[in-house]
């Protein structure tokens, strides 16, 4: 794990939010956002891939980590404001942003309300959100839900992970921020669950990788195609095996791609 730089950036509402950057200081940036309820820990492990090259930056969501302060009506549009924030205050806009799950809808909202701070973007294990959306089903919704957490755990491994994954579950840091309140968590998911940006994507116009595991239940894979389709000149790759944490699980193949993607576009 590398040492990470940590600055702490006030957002234009007063709310103090934490922030992490990786890697040479004075490069092209990669803002990495994370997961619902998820701090920047959700990059642990991945984020080097990046770091002998460009600068990455992460901050804990509201509600996550170390940005802690008033619960309130928070959506993907307020938590792609105070991306923009951070870029502006920590420099190096635009910036490439790679985006996964819940990160993924911020870093479409972000493209479309801040696009002089976005060079590219990358999308994984994510929707478009609204009515057109395919969202995880019933059987997911109630393994999510069960009390004992043996059995959530064992079900939270099946949706993140293939059988080959070689470490325990409690290692895993896309999980969530076990931190959080109850009022934190709920905010969350009402901001994954309200994220509708359908209508707005086609007007993005900033190169676009859209990827994607083939066996991803919580954001099915007919999302990226989805994405793919509403987004002008969007490229779309569907690992074959991935659930998903395909990104982390298979990060010696992911990685190296969106490496690809980001040094043709930087």
């Amino acid at each position: 794990m590398s040492a990470l730089r940590r600055s702490t950036v006030t957002t234009r509402d007063g709310f103090e939010i934490s922030a992490q950057s990786g890697g040479p200081k004075r490069t092209h940036v990669v803002l990495l956002l994370a997961g619902q309820a998820n701090s920047h820990r959700w990059w642990d492990g991945v984020r080097e891939g990046f770091e002998d090259r460009w600068r990455t930056i992460t901050f804990d969501w509201r509600g996550t980590g170390d940005s802690r302060g008033e619960v309130g009506d928070w959506s993907t549009a307020s938590f792609a404001d105070d991306a923009a924030d951070v870029l502006r205050a920590l420099g190096g806009a635009p910036a490439a942003v790679y985006g996964t799950s819940m990160g993924g809808r911020v870093a479409q909202m972000l493209a479309l309300r801040h696009p002089d701070l976005v060079s590219s973007l990358v999308l994984a294990c994510t929707s478009p959100g609204g009515p057109h959306a395919h969202e995880w089903d019933a059987d997911v919704r109630r393994s999510l839900g069960e009390p004992d957490d043996d059995v959530r755990l064992a079900s939270l491994r099946d949706l993140f992970y293939t059988p080959d994954w070689p470490r325990d579950i409690r290692e895993s840091r896309l999980l969530g921020d076990p931190t959080m309140t109850s009022e934190e968590s709920r905010a969350h998911r009402r901001v994954s669950r309200r994220h509708d940006a359908w209508d707005d994507l086609p007007r993005l116009a900033v190169p676009t990788l859209v990827l994607h595991g083939a066996d991803d239940r919580m954001a099915p894979a007919e999302n990226a195609d989805l994405l793919g389709e509403r987004i002008p000149d969007a490229h779309v790759l569907v690992h074959e095996k991935g659930r998903h944490g395909f990104f982390e699980e298979f990060a010696d193949v992911v990685t190296p791609t969106v490496r690809g993607f980001l040094r043709a576009h930087t």
